[in-house]
Parts: C-alpha cells; sequence; structure tokens
C-alpha cells in the first residue's frame, strides 16, 4: 500500500508539473487578450466619452460573435491532442489544412456580421446616438476576422501538440503592437487623422494580421512542425472531417456565448439602473475576469492533457490530468477569493475614488469572491470534457445553469425582489454552481469504468511513464 500511494504521489507530482507548464504560457496569453481590451477602453476613454461608450458598445458585440468563433475552432486542440498522443503524427497536418478551411468559412460569417449590426443595436437598446460610431468600429474591425481565425487555428494546432509557448508571445506581440496602433489611428498622429472609435476598429484590425502573420512565419520557418509539412500543400476541403469538427467545435461555440451572453445581458439589464450600478459592475466584473485567466489558462491545459492520455490509451492518466487541473484551480482560486473577502474596498479604490461607487464594487467584489470556486471548477470540468471530445451534454448544462437558473434568479432578485445589482450577482453565482456541480458530476460518470473510450480515437500502444 505504502509503495501505491508513493508511486500515485509522485505520478500526480508530475501530472502537476506538466499542466503548469503548459498553463503559464496559455494563462499569459489570456492576460494578453485582456490587456488588448484594457488598451481599447483605456485609450478611447481619454480620447472622449463618447467615443469610450460607442468602443465599449461595439466591442460587447465583437465579443458575442468571437465567442462563437473560438468554441468552434477549439475543437482542433482536442482532436490534436487524441492524434499526438496516439502517435498518428502524419494525420495532424491534414486535420490541421481542414481548419484553416473552417477558420476561411468562419471569418466570412464574422465579417458578414459585423458590418450588419443595426438591428442588434437596437434589439439590445443602444442609445441611438452611439450607432454610428459602433457601427464604424465595428466595420473596421470586420477586416480582422481572417486574422482572428486563422490565429485560433494555429493556436489549436500547437496547444494540441503540448507546446504552448506561442500562445504567450504571440498574445504578447498583439498587445504591443496594438498600443501604438490604437494611439496614431485613434488620436492621429504621424500625419494621419484622427479616426476616434473607427481608429481603433482599424488598430485591432491590423493587430489580429500581424498575430497571424508573425505566427505562420514562425510555424513555417521553425523547425518544430517540420516533420508535419503543414503549408507544403492545401487539400481541397474534407467534408468528413469538416463535420467532425463542426460536431465538436458547434456545441463549445454554444456553450461560450451562453456564458458571455449572461454577462452581456446582465450588463444590459444593471445598466437600466444608473450611472453608480453600471461603474460599481463594471470595476467587479473587470477584476473578476482577469482572475479569471487563471482558471481559463488550466482549463486549456487539462484540454490538452486529457485529450493526449485519451489518445494513448491511458485510463488512469485521463482521471489524473482532469482532477489535477481541479485541484490546481481550487488552490488558485483559493488566492483570488482570499484577496476579494479580504480588501475589497482596496481593490475598488484601484479602479474610482467615488465613494458610491466604491461601496457597490465592495460589495458586488465580495460576491465574486463567494463564486470564485464555483467559476474555477465548471471551466475546468469544461475543458476537462473538451479533452474526451465530450461537448454535447455540457452544452445542455452551459444553457441550462445559464439561462434556466442564473438569468431568471438574478433578474428576478434584481428588479422584482428589489435588491438591485447584488441580486443580478446572486444570479450568477446561483448559475456559475449549478454549472460547476452538473459538469463536475459528467465528468465523474464519463470517466467511470471505459465509457470515455468511445469518445478517443483508436489508440497506439501506452507508452511508459516517464
Amino acid at each position: 500500500m505504502t509503495l501505491i500511494l508513493a508511486l500515485d504521489r509522485a505520478r500526480f507530482a508530475r501530472e502537476i508539473r506538466a499542466t503548469v507548464k503548459l498553463a503559464l504560457p496559455l494563462i499569459a496569453g489570456q492576460l494578453s487578450a485582456v490587456g488588448m481590451s484594457a488598451v481599447d477602453i483605456a485609450l478611447a476613454g481619454h480620447y472622449s466619452a463618447h467615443t469610450l461608450a460607442a468602443v465599449a458598445v461595439g466591442a460587447n458585440v465583437w465579443i458575442l460573435g468571437l465567442v462563437c468563433v473560438v468554441g468552434v475552432m477549439m475543437a482542433l486542440s482536442p482532436s490534436v491532442a487524441q492524434l499526438d498522443g496516439a502517435g498518428r503524427d502524419g494525420e495532424i497536418g491534414p486535420l490541421f489544412r481542414q481548419a484553416l478551411w473552417l477558420a476561411v468559412a468562419l471569418s466570412v460569417l464574422l465579417w458578414l456580421g459585423a458590418r450588419h449590426v443595426g438591428p442588434l443595436l437596437a434589439l439590445l437598446g443602444v442609445d441611438p446616438a452611439l450607432w454610428t460610431d459602433a457601427e464604424a468600429f465595428l466595420r473596421a474591425l470586420s477586416w480582422g476576422a481572417p486574422g482572428l481565425c486563422g490565429y485560433f487555428a494555429l493556436r489549436g494546432l500547437c496547444e494540441g501538440s503540448s507546446w504552448t509557448r506561442p500562445t504567450m508571445l504571440f498574445g504578447l506581440f498583439g498587445l504591443v503592437v496594438l498600443v501604438p496602433l490604437d494611439w496614431v489611428l485613434i488620436y492621429g498622429r504621424l500625419g494621419l487623422p484622427a479616426l476616434g472609435a473607427e481608429g481603433s476598429g482599424i488598430a485591432n484590425a491590423l493587430a489580429l494580421w500581424l498575430q497571424l502573420l508573425a505566427f505562420a512565419a514562425y510555424l513555417k520557418f521553425g523547425r518544430r512542425f517540420r516533420h508535419l509539412e503543414l503549408f507544403r500543400r492545401l487539400e481541397r476541403p474534407d467534408w468528413q472531417a469538416l463535420r467532425q469538427l463542426l460536431w465538436i467545435g458547434g456545441p463549445m461555440a454554444v456553450t461560450l456565448l451562453m456564458e458571455a451572453g449572461l454577462f452581456v445581458i446582465s450588463a444590459l439589464l444593471i445598466s437600466r439602473l444608473g450611472t453608480i450600478a453600471i461603474d460599481g459592475h463594471q470595476i467587479a466584473v473587470n477584476v473578476a475576469s482577469v482572475t479569471f485567466m487563471v482558471p481559463l489558462g488550466l482549463a486549456l491545459a487539462v484540454t490538452v492533457r486529457v485529450g493526449h492520455a485519451a489518445g494513448r490509451g491511458d485510463a488512469t492518466g485521463v482521471r489524473y490530468a482532469g482532477f489535477t487541473g481541479m485541484a490546481l484551480t481550487l488552490a488558485t482560486q483559493a488566492v483570488s477569493a482570499s484577496l476579494m473577502l479580504a480588501i475589497p474596498h482596496a481593490i475598488a479604490h484601484i479602479y474610482s475614488d467615488d465613494p458610491k461607487v466604491m461601496a457597490l464594487a465592495a460589495q458586488l467584489l465580495v460576491l465574486a469572491g463567494v463564486f470564485q470556486f464555483s467559476d474555477g471548477i465548471q471551466v475546468v470540468s469544461n475543458g476537462a470534457l473538451r479533452g474526451l471530445k465530450d461537448t454535447r451534454v455540457p452544452m445542455l448544462i452551459t444553457v441550462f445553469a445559464y439561462w434556466v437558473v442564473g438569468m431568471p434568479t438574478g433578474a428576478w432578485l434584481t428588479f422584482g425582489a428589489g435588491h438591485g445589482v447584488p441580486g443580478m450577482w446572486i444570479g450568477m453565482i446561483a448559475g456559475l454552481t449549478a454549472a460547476a456541480v452538473l459538469l463536475l458530476a459528467r465528468w465523474i460518470t464519463q470517466t467511470r469504468g471505459e465509457r470515455w473510450r468511445r469518445l478517443a480515437v483508436t489508440v497506439a500502444p501506452e507508452p511508459p511513464l516517464a
């Protein structure tokens, strides 16, 4: 028994090291994406309050399309991870090139959607005074759709192959190039006219293209994937391969849309309660978004670890990968929850000096501290299930948790019971908790016995433990 426990502890320690090694660059990459959004908001805000509002509206609409694209393209990572784990490297290049066709199709849809948002702005009740600049921002940004979709295809390939450093490098690269582009195009520097919100859209589109081109050059001329011959030829679309990617990625797109929609609609509902409510809510959401990047990065790493173990037929490895990710998430979320519960006023003061805004933000940060564990468990459980290519039932779980439990509860507490903004956040806690419990239960069920094997590729013989 002692020997077994020692071996278990040794394997657990190795799994922790492997997961952290994968996750740290992914976390940095996700924080870079948050940084790009912060740069847009900061520079637009210093230009004018109107431009800030237009960029904020346009960015929220863009997010709804972006999460759908990202969700579909995330199908590549577990697919590559399972092929890599099974030793079927020869199939990775063709699958990647089919993902490029999928990226082309998605970029056309995103381009069209971003250029025809007038009815959506009206449906969401956006101030008509913002429509012109918000639409200008989105029309300019729409030209970056191919860059965005191609970038996530390259990310999926690298992450699925357990190589996450490029996500960090090119995430930071995008942030670095966006700052001067935003400054020049919003404010009209270097002899160019000041374009305001439209300039921000152009800057983001250029940054997305530069990210894609730099990333593609890095892979083409590097040695890491030379044996895969990624760019040697481009086959015609393989409808069976594309259907498989869509079968996995479509539900993930819906899942991400449900979660993003929960926060977007919550913000729109809260906007009815006045400026103090909007500002306090925005501060708390911003803090929670930053801390969420840690479990999100862990979830992306867990997807790869689970997929790799499933591909090589390692039942124990599948379970270790999932539960190790959850243990790490509980540890990191304990830190963020402790900070939010212990010093909410100090955190709020970083963002505002208004006593009323600070008081509300601090109250909401306490509630954000409460849902740190639920938020972490739901995202990592979802990531683990993605590694098994199990996406359809998790999609239904998130629809139920966020839109049958979370949103109705929050809306009723906010407006029906008169609890104001905290009522909406209690609804978020209810939705995230329901998602965490149900997704964790799904993971336990799917990894019991041999059920997970039906979701994995045909496997190679199990290699010895390193």
